[in-house]
């Protein structure tokens, strides 16, 4: 059996794994340890086992992710986020579909401040899912809002996935977060956008809330919002301004909402504790994750696999969009599968050194593979944040309901890809004129 035949063979063997429930840091690893043990032999599969995860799990770089996740449980478990859509609620519910409206524009609010999609559902849905069944919304615009919305948490920075991507293709933390900014933009309008339309052209999805808010009320409920904007504008301003490293942004950040909450006594011991260990949870689950793809990336090198994926776009892809194109199809396939962390670290190995090859810019791609992830968050059979928000409805809502509200914020994502698609200034001009 060639060495190219064992690349390929693994990464169905990863299919498999994943679709029989096999966990995908276990499947990533075991598979690439059988496929390096094929082609280098036990010897040198056991001396790579033994280095290859301490370097990754070393990199000074890595270190921003537990402290971003621990910055969004602070955020979350210290009560900041609800201030928030208390505000968008009372600004926005006078229009059609108003408190939907306000909850996409919410959870936009508190991406900033998470960095991760799940964590940005379940903090908004615990929030606004019963405000908006109470008001009488459809249920399921009322829930999938949430779940699609929350997607923002990967795109607007901080971002969990933009720092995984970064470390992995070399490319700049800072112009990723810089990068995110206008689509994170782009795609809580068009999800606006949708929401209005279809609340004008049915209003029985989103029934009118008769109750006016007074103006002495609205800004009221703005004055309580700036402990969260204070947040995110503190960790931008010290990223872009020089005071902190894209590496030391996530612990300065997580050392302000401590200071934030202490200052408005918030903060109890028992939160602090909730918090570290959720932290620590998500950032053990994704680095036993990424050692997995770190062993199998190795596997794809000796294996030969990204040259041959590298020669193949070579020879089909003639046009840049048939190149995308290619990618995009994988990436919606294996997204309704595979959770976030898990799809970006089994497709990062491979594709990366085929589109390095053909000079695509991966700033941009990785603008658009953060995108199919958010795809692949609402998609069946897997839908992750589908699932959170079911979670947190429980039997009040079916699932079929909540998919069926997605879909149609899937047809908003497919316009948005093309958009960024036909129009890359539209994620590279920030970086471009910030860098």
């Amino acid at each position: 059996m060639s060495s190219l035949s064992i690349g390929f063979a693994s990464i169905a063997g990863i299919m498999v794994l994943v679709g029989l429930g096999v966990p995908i840091g276990i499947a990533l690893s075991a598979t690439a340890m059988i496929g390096l043990v094929l082609i280098v032999g036990p010897g040198v599969t056991l001396s790579l086992a033994g280095v290859l995860p301490y370097d990754f799990a070393a990199s000074w770089e890595l270190s921003a992710i537990p402290m971003f996740l621990l910055m969004g449980t602070l955020a979350y478990h210290s009560g900041l986020t609800t201030a928030l859509y208390d505000a968008a609620r009372l600004w926005l519910r006078s229009l059609p579909g108003g408190l939907a409206v306000a909850t996409n524009w919410a959870c936009a609010g508190f991406a900033a401040a998470s960095g991760s999609s799940i964590a940005t559902t379940v903090a908004m849905g615990r929030i606004a899912v019963p405000e908006m069944l109470k008001a009488g919304y459809d249920k399921g615009l009322a829930t999938s809002v949430v779940a699609c919305a929350g997607t923002l948490g990967s795109l607007i920075p901080p971002s969990v996935l933009m720092i995984l991507y970064a470390a992995f293709t070399g490319q700049s933390v800072k112009a990723l977060f810089l990068a995110g900014i206008l689509p994170g933009i782009l795609t809580a309008a068009v999800y606006t956008g949708m929401i209005v339309i279809r609340c004008v052209l049915n209003p029985g999805l989103a029934p009118r809330v008769s109750e006016r808010a007074s103006w002495p009320e609205r800004w009221a409920a703005l004055r309580a919002v700036w402990p969260l904007p204070a947040l995110v504008l503190g960790v931008i301003g010290g990223l872009y301004g020089g005071v902190v490293t894209p590496t030391e942004a996530g612990a300065f950040g997580s050392g302000l909402a401590l200071v934030i909450a202490l200052g408005q006594r918030r903060m109890t011991r028992k939160i602090l504790m909730r918090s570290v260990m959720e932290a620590l949870e998500g950032t053990a689950t994704i680095f036993f994750a990424a050692i997995g793809a770190i062993l199998l990336t190795r596997l794809m090198a000796f294996s030969g696999v990204p040259g041959a994926l590298a020669e193949s776009f070579n020879a089909w892809a003639v046009e840049p969009w048939m190149l995308v194109l290619g990618a995009s199809g994988v990436y919606v396939i294996l997204g309704c599968f595979l959770e976030p962390v898990g799809l970006v670290l089994l497709t990062l190995p491979i594709f990366i050194p085929a589109f390095e090859a053909l000079g695509v810019n991966l700033i941009w791609f990785g603008i658009l593979v953060v995108k199919y992830v958010e795809i692949g968050l609402m998609t069946p059979p897997i839908g992750l944040n589908i699932f959170a928000v079911k979670t947190i409805v429980g039997d009040a809502v079916p699932l079929n309901e909540i998919f069926a509200g997605a879909a149609w914020f899937l047809l908003c994502e497919a316009a948005i890809i093309v958009i960024i698609t036909a129009f890359p200034e539209i994620v590279l001009l920030v970086p471009r004129l910030a860098m």
